[in-house]
């Protein structure tokens, strides 16, 4: 079970890495359009509240303790927040900075806007995967266990009173 603790933190890493880029970027951007209305900025917003709280419960869950496999849920809700940033930062783009995951030709010389977006978009990607694949690590460690002799036993999600 080694493995699984191992490859849980790595993916705890890199939900942390993930999330303080895509902050970082939509930070970037709402700091540049400050004093226009929220409603407009909306998205953004979004992007940041998930952002932050992936951070927060990133670090949290970071350390491999078996309960921290048991939050497998959370990671499904904070996948599914992740999948939503996504889909709203691609429809802000409505195709104007070329396809998605096309990144041929984009260079990062600070007049372009496109390759800020495409790399926000990429690592809110990225993030959800994560997320989504913690969760199926979460599911898999809380319904199988190893016995000392080798086989598997299916793991109670609920503690016996007996």
């Amino acid at each position: 079970m080694i493995l699984v603790d191992l490859l849980s933190m790595i993916l705890r890493l890199a939900e942390l890495a993930f999330a303080a880029i895509v902050a970082g970027l939509t930070g970037d951007y709402l700091h540049s359009v400050r004093g226009s209305s929220s409603w407009d900025q909306g998205r953004f917003i979004y992007t940041e509240v998930v952002a932050g709280l992936s951070i927060l419960l990133s670090l949290l869950w970071l350390f491999p303790f078996s309960g921290s496999f048991i939050h497998w849920p959370a990671d499904v809700v904070i996948s599914i927040c992740w999948w939503v940033v996504f889909g709203l930062l691609v429809n802000f783009l409505h195709g104007n900075c070329g396809y998605v995951f096309n990144w041929y030709g984009i260079n990062f010389d600070g007049h372009n806007t496109c390759p800020q977006w495409k790399a926000d978009i990429a690592f809110a990607f990225l993030s959800a995967l994560c997320w989504l694949v913690s969760a199926f690590l979460g599911i898999y460690w809380v319904h199988r266990r190893v016995a000392p002799d080798g086989t598997y036993h299916r793991r109670r999600w609920y503690r016996s009173r007996v």
